[in-house]
């Protein structure tokens, strides 16, 4: 038990307990009582129990005590970095989880919201308040028609305040009954346009708030404020939004070169950068069976007999103009 004069950690050495464990080490030995005002002596090893007579301590010889004392900081450095590993682990999905009700957005002017429902409420009162426009980016090719007859009315009450609605699409949508539908019941100011590929969801609101996914299962998402952020991305959308093809209210039909249409075109670009049929997939918003449908076509339509040979083939056709 330590005296009240004896107050330190429980590895550590104090001044006493180096000041006796020296004087043992001078003298051969010293009384096993004097070690009660010191004991960390005793306790970090320094001192010994005397074989022949328990009423005295012998020193350690200092060549083995002091790497023993060495390796026993080491030894907690690295539990304690461990610690640290495991507390910063634990705290990276914490970090995403939304604030309290009531709580204010960081001083960078960004909001993490976790959970399915806290992102769509989020979305849903800012949507509530939108007053000019609302741009939208919805990647992935064919939509649940659930998800779209949940956001209809919501989109729907938007139009209705006079607000102008642009939404991208990827080009697997135009043939999609249920967008199609979502467009068609939607009266107002909405203008959809199509495009190969884009980047992750993105919802702006009157450019002043955005929403983007902050995980790949969209379970987390950032609500920006920050002015600089909110311009970024809209800017990002706008330069989408002119290369991209109108689909509603008027369809741009999509030119067919030497035969290929345009989707066939998206995947001789991929393919030709050689990705694999996944990849192409899932970047075109489409399912791999479709996929490899369209490049079994565009195979076919080139005469190629080999995965190489299509490249090759691709290539020398001039079907993807100098902008693809």
């Amino acid at each position: 038990m330590r005296t009240a004069t004896h107050r330190h950690e429980a590895e550590e050495v104090c001044e006493a307990g180096l000041a006796l464990y020296a004087r043992a080490l001078q003298v051969g030995r010293v009384p096993a009582a004097e070690a009660e005002q010191a004991p960390c002596a005793r306790d970090r090893g320094l001192l010994q129990p005397d074989a022949q007579d328990s009423a005295w301590l012998r020193p350690a010889a200092p060549s083995t005590a002091l790497p023993r004392l060495l390796r026993a900081v080491e030894d907690d450095i690295a539990r304690r970095r461990r610690h640290e590993a495991w507390l910063a682990e634990a705290f990276a999905p914490l970090l995403l989880l939304d604030t309290p009700d009531g709580a204010t957005t960081t001083a960078f002017g960004i909001r993490p919201l976790g959970g399915v429902e806290r992102i769509n409420t989020a979305i849903g009162e800012a949507m509530a308040s939108a007053a000019g426009e609302l741009l939208t980016i919805q990647p992935g090719g064919k939509r649940p028609a659930s998800a779209l007859q949940v956001a209809l009315p919501r989109d729907q009450a938007v139009l209705s305040r006079g607000c102008r609605m642009r939404t991208l699409y990827q080009h697997t949508s135009r043939h999609d009954p249920a967008v199609l539908a979502y467009c068609e019941q939607l009266t107002g100011d909405l203008e959809v346009r199509t495009l190969d590929e884009l980047p992750e969801r993105l919802i702006v609101v009157d450019r002043s708030v955005a929403f983007v996914p902050a995980s790949k299962d969209r379970s987390h998402a950032l609500e920006v404020r920050n002015p600089a952020l909110v311009e970024y991305l809209v800017t990002v959308f706008d330069r989408l939004w002119r290369l991209a093809t109108p689909m509603h209210p008027q369809a741009a039909p999509q030119p067919v070169r030497g035969g290929i249409t345009p989707r066939q075109r998206a995947i001789a670009g991929l393919l030709i950068e050689g990705h694999t049929d996944a990849v192409i997939a899932e970047r075109l918003g489409m399912n791999i069976r479709t996929a490899r449908e369209h490049i079994a076509k565009l195979a076919a339509t080139l005469g190629s007999e080999s995965r190489a040979q299509l490249g090759y083939l691709i290539g020398r056709s001039g079907i993807l103009g100098p902008e693809e």
